[in-house]
């Protein structure tokens, strides 16, 4: 799924259903839990090397508030949320350094320290 839709993260849903994610997969988790790990890939399952607790926000946040939750959270990218839990998206560090240009090499640098 990320080569086919050129992205680094997924977020996990606990059912195609409710799509109420549950946890996130990147292509660090992979890399780290799995490949550097020697297990093989095949027989694994996402809840295998998946990040978890989930980390979501609200459509309705500010980028303020976004940029403070990947600060605070160590993270690049965060799911978004409605007011039902499904999830709707995800907002990536470029995301932000498009629509807030101020914010966003504040953000790279707290990030990546």
């Amino acid at each position: 799924m990320m080569m086919d839709n050129d992205c680094r993260e997924i977020p996990v849903v606990d059912s195609e259903a409710s799509r109420t994610p549950i946890g996130v997969i990147t292509d660090h988790d992979i890399v780290c839990r799995a490949v550097a790990q020697g297990k093989d890939t095949r027989s694994m399952r996402v809840g295998d090397c998946m990040t978890t607790p989930c980390v979501t926000i609200g459509p309705g946040q500010s980028i303020e508030d976004c940029v403070k939750v990947l600060e605070e959270s160590g993270i690049r990218r965060v799911p978004v949320v409605d007011e039902a839990g499904v999830c709707c998206g995800i907002v990536a560090q470029a995301d932000i350094a498009r629509a807030a240009k101020n914010q966003a090499a504040q953000l790279l640098n707290t990030v990546s320290t």
